[in-house]
């Protein structure tokens, strides 16, 4: 099964590290009664859940230790995770990575799983003054979402990744009596919009094209005709096969041949009614005369 063959693309961990990211260099300023600032610190930022911040504060044995040591501090954690259907794409479309192999192969993946990750962000301050402070410094930027392009796998094209402020809950926390320390938290839940993708596929470059028609249902009758298609460069000269690139804008040309070993380029034309709509040409095709059929030349 393919399902058992191992990978691992390290996607939940580079969406933890686009959300961590994106808080990890908020600030907070206090300034005096005559507005000069005396303190300015980055608020420090985790992975873990406001239940494990929380009790490293309150189980300080020394009860007159100055909370501005723990806190502000702000946390972070994936609450849950959802399929979207509404973003869900073919699932057999590949998407072909930059690089090729050696030998012209092409590397691709399948289209990915929509999933959406729901994000909580924990603020936690012993003032309310300092929670504004940080909240205010993230709000304005989710409209209600904050978009960031990232590259998730390596060789393919980067891609949007959508983060959604679905709302704000603020509540203050007490440990015992209302004569205790408090802690102010606040509650930001976020949804990013990724993308989980499979593992990585390889598959041979078709570069030249040969076919065998035959009147007959027996597997050894003789081919009556046959077609041969290749890559030609601008001047319509065949390129060898060690030369074609699945990248190159080469055209190709199709060569027919009947059943006495006559030989000629193939080109087609489309027709409507009696006009011919890739050239000049008028009037339908006699596919029995000098060994032509409907081909396009790729003009």
């Amino acid at each position: 099964m393919a399902i058992a063959n191992y990978f691992y693309n390290q996607t939940t961990r580079k969406y933890v590290a686009i959300f961590g990211t994106l808080f990890n260099q908020i600030t907070i300023e206090r300034v005096d009664d005559t507005g000069t600032t005396f303190q300015s610190a980055i608020v420090p930022i985790s992975y873990a859940p406001f239940q494990k911040i929380l009790a490293r504060v309150q189980q300080d044995p020394n009860l007159n230790r100055q909370s501005a040591i723990t806190l502000p501090r702000m946390s972070f954690e994936i609450t849950g995770m959802t399929y979207d259907g509404e973003r869900r794409i073919a699932v057999r479309h590949k998407i072909p990575k930059t690089l090729a192999e050696a030998d012209s192969s092409k590397n691709y993946v399948y289209a990915g799983a929509p999933y959406n990750l729901d994000f909580s962000l924990y603020i936690m301050t012993k003032y309310q003054e300092d929670a504004s402070k940080i909240l205010e410094q993230i709000i304005p930027f989710f409209q209600p979402d904050f978009t960031v392009t990232a590259k998730m796998i390596e060789n393919l094209p980067p891609i949007d990744v959508p983060i959604i402020l679905n709302s704000v809950v603020n509540e203050e926390l007490y440990e015992g009596d209302f004569t205790e320390r408090r802690s102010i938290l606040y509650t930001l839940n976020f949804t990013l919009k990724g993308m989980y993708y499979g593992p990585e596929r390889t598959k041979k470059v078709i570069k030249f094209i040969d076919i065998g028609y035959s009147t007959s249902l027996d597997a050894n009758a003789p081919v009556e005709e046959s077609t041969e298609t290749y890559v030609v460069n601008l001047a319509n000269t065949q390129i060898g096969w060690a030369d074609v690139e699945s990248t190159d804008d080469w055209g190709i040309q199709t060569d027919y041949v009947n059943a006495h070993g006559n030989t000629s380029p193939v080109e087609l034309d489309i027709f409507v009614s009696d006009t011919d709509l890739d050239s000049a040409n008028t009037g339908p095709i006699d596919l029995e005369a000098d060994g032509q059929i409907a081909v396009d030349d790729l003009d």
